[in-house]
């Protein structure tokens, strides 16, 4: 990685149930509400944008699950809200089981280092490693600050398949996997390289549902805001091809987007480190400051998405139509 990118990334790095199902899933340990800075979830929620419609009137399809997922960002800081989050996906598999989970950056604090792989991984995801779960995890902006992140492409239970960005499919829906630091870059060599991918990718997939995701984010009501160089160079090739979920991670929270010229996006970054606040914008359909992680369940003509807190609570449901 040449100095220019480096001190780049150094800088970027600092800058189906209705209410019943839903009241299952509320589990009693409120133990770890407050974040490694000592704030409170429910102080940086003050700005939380509610749902369009309350969780009840978001009814699940009625069309076959293809698969059902988990979604995680911005994890790796060893901290008890990690843990929080990692407990409560542990006590949601053993009620809605799911085989996998994708990671989508900042997996290891705060440099990406290999050597904290313990404390900031297999042990948060111990119970869902042992019931053969796999990860499939993409780099974060922390996470290439050491050896370019190579250490953890190779690392097995990352099933990154030796590549810093990949493809990996299941059960008729496939996932795009982008190495988005070299992406927001403009000084970087490899983000011509890596848009093209994306582009020739997507064209000859035949998957019934096409999911990308990526660490940095194209739209945010939080801090990051809306990325315009992602906008300009991304937007256009989720249009071409019909890309209906975008899943990221950087900004600290949850966040899911109305439709933007068809596709819906993502934010996933409450998987444990300190939260960011999230301010309205007109494309928001919810978002709230607060550890959690995202269940994704695809159906055959519709997508369901879930947001759930480091208690077990359900804060946020929403539909996505294949048309």
């Amino acid at each position: 990685m040449s100095t220019n990118r480096r001190r780049f990334l150094v800088g970027a790095g600092l800058a189906g149930f209705g209410l019943a199902g839903a009241s299952k899933l509320v589990f009693a340990d409120r133990s770890n509400s407050a974040d490694e800075n000592g704030e409170t979830a429910s102080l940086l929620a003050d700005a939380a944008i509610r749902n369009d419609r309350p969780l009840a009137e978001v009814a699940t399809p009625k069309s076959k699950l293809l698969l059902r997922f988990a979604a995680i960002a911005d994890t790796g800081s060893s901290t008890k809200n990690q843990y929080a989050v990692g407990h409560a996906m542990t006590r949601y598999h053993a009620q809605k089981p799911f085989n996998t989970v994708i990671m989508v950056g900042d997996n290891i604090y705060n440099n990406g280092e290999i050597s904290k792989i313990k404390e900031a991984f297999e042990v948060p995801y111990a119970d869902l490693l042992k019931q053969g779960v796999k990860f499939y995890a993409a780099l974060g902006n922390h996470d290439v600050r050491t050896a370019n992140g190579d250490r953890q492409v190779e690392y097995p239970q990352f099933n990154m398949q030796g590549k810093h960005y990949y493809t990996h499919e299941h059960a008729g829906v496939k996932f795009f996997v982008l190495e988005t630091s070299s992406i927001v870059d403009p000084n970087s060599t490899e983000r011509a390289t890596q848009l093209a991918w994306l582009d020739r990718e997507l064209a000859t997939s035949k998957a019934k549902w096409n999911i990308v995701y990526g660490h940095h984010n194209i739209y945010s009501a939080g801090v990051y805001k809306v990325n315009e160089l992602m906008r300009r160079d991304i937007t256009p090739i989720l249009k071409k091809h019909k890309v209906k979920l975008w899943i990221n991670g950087h900004d600290h929270n949850y966040q899911r987007s109305k439709s933007i010229d068809g596709t819906t996006y993502l934010v996933c970054g409450g998987g444990g480190a300190h939260l960011y606040p999230v301010k309205p914008q007109p494309w928001s359909a919810f978002a709230q400051s607060i550890h959690s992680f995202g269940i994704v369940e695809v159906y055959q003509d519709q997508i369901l998405l879930t947001g759930i807190d480091s208690q077990g609570k359900i804060i946020d449901r929403g539909l996505v139509n294949l048309t």
